[in-house]
């Protein structure tokens, strides 16, 4: 099944992996990854002005389509660096993770905004305790906004 709970499970687990390689050094970043996470960073800006997730004073629409801005902006990094999204839902990261494996684990919960958006154009809220998760995952303190402070390269 691929719920959303699924997806941030699996998100978290191939982001780790990731950072974990990175930290490691057994990933070093070239100079392309080290560009496309700084325009995932500019692209990805949530605009919240430095308050902390969750965003309950802004609008369905604002909250929903700062998560979703993430998925498109995934896509266009994977398609730029040649890399391809995998779903992370129920599933391992591979065991030598790197650029694809992060990009994907952060994808997840940026789909999961697209899908949401859909279903609140149909009129269906989304719960709030998912939308904070997912606001959580992507804004904040150690978070995917902060992603570059993870890398020592």
């Amino acid at each position: 099944m691929d719920t959303f709970a699924d997806r941030l499970d699996g998100g978290w687990k191939w982001w780790e992996a990731a950072i974990e390689e990175a930290q490691e050094g057994r990933w070093v970043r070239d100079a392309v990854e080290r560009q496309v996470i700084k325009d995932i960073r500019v692209a990805a800006n949530p605009l919240h002005g430095g308050r902390a997730a969750p965003y309950t004073e802004d609008s369905w629409h604002v909250r929903i389509g700062r998560i979703a801005n993430w998925a498109g902006v995934l896509r266009l990094a994977a398609r730029a660096g040649g890399w391809v999204l995998a779903p992370v839902a129920g599933r391992k990261p591979p065991a030598s993770a790197g650029m694809a494996e992060l990009l994907s684990g952060i994808y997840a919960v940026g789909e999961q905004g697209e899908i949401w958006m859909k279903q609140l154009l149909r009129g269906e809220l989304p719960p709030e305790d998912e939308i904070a998760k997912a606001e959580g995952f992507l804004t904040g303190p150690g978070s995917m906004e902060d992603l570059e402070l993870f890398f020592d390269d």
